[in-house]
């Protein structure tokens, strides 16, 4: 039994732009074979949550996360987000500080887009938006979503991708986009952020490159990277043992912390 085992947390699951919480069924699993309480949320708009009539907005999003907790009456809980999750939870450390017990994040950046990335966000979004082009657009990029090795050797996988991005309502898929390309950069929140952490990309991860994941790795005061072989942008769905692997050891991680606070 690990050390995680004898201490269990709960356990936030933040999920992916185009997906909704399904695409932690694995990890969701092993946790609460562990004993962890697992929150895995569908954010708005996406799985069964309404979108709502707000501007689009990480903030709302990491809200409605405080409130969530609040309603189960959790305190403090270790967040995992990936892709937008990865987003969703960085703005959650700066909107609800003290919250969180550790953190990962996988396949994500901490710095603001540039102009050129804004005004690409916005096109995608005004895309989705068109009833004629916005399915199309959609179906060309979910391959991006899998690494190389996935297309090739677990095209189970990749259909599992498509056929949860294909039940994203545009409208969703628009909000969304906006929000990301609204976000802070949270470089600072990070270095402010002292508590066990991860940052992991896939190796063949074909949106967010492994220099954005070691910015983060560097700023988290005990942040360590690793790079998952044989996965694209998705490692819970594309490799999911490799995945568990590092949750695991990051909850071990925060419950030897505990231990050795009660200790003293």
């Amino acid at each position: 039994m690990t050390a995680a085992a004898d201490g269990p947390v709960p356990v936030v699951l933040l999920h992916a732009l185009a997906l909704d919480s399904s695409m932690w069924d694995a990890q969701r699993a092993a946790l609460e074979r562990r004993g962890h309480p697992v929150i895995a949320p569908d954010q708005r708009g996406f799985g069964g949550t309404p979108l709502g009539a707000g501007p689009p907005s990480l903030d709302a999003v990491a809200d409605d996360l405080a409130r969530e907790l609040d309603r189960r009456g959790i305190g403090r809980a270790v967040l995992v987000g990936v892709s937008m999750g990865g987003y969703a939870a960085m703005a959650f450390l700066r909107r609800h500080p003290g919250r969180a017990r550790a953190l990962a994040l996988l396949s994500t950046r901490a710095q603001a887009d540039d102009e050129a990335a804004r005004t690409a966000r916005a096109g995608f979004a005004a895309l989705m938006e068109d009833p004629v082009r916005g399915p199309a657009a959609v179906e060309s990029t979910v391959p991006r979503l899998v690494g190389a090795t996935t297309r090739a050797e677990r095209p189970q996988v990749l259909a599992r991708v498509r056929a949860v991005a294909a039940r994203a309502a545009p409208a969703s898929l628009a909000w969304a986009q906006r929000a990301i390309a609204a976000r802070e950069d949270t470089l600072d929140v990070l270095r402010g952020a002292d508590l066990p952490a991860v940052v992991i990309i896939g190796e063949e991860d074909e949106l967010v490159t492994e220099a954005d994941a070691r910015a983060m790795a560097d700023a988290l005061p005990r942040g360590r990277l690793v790079v998952v072989p044989r996965a694209g942008h998705l490692p819970p769905m594309e490799t999911p043992e490799a995945t568990w692997a590092e949750l695991d050891a990051l909850l071990e991680e925060c419950a030897a912390l505990t231990a050795e606070g009660e200790a003293r």
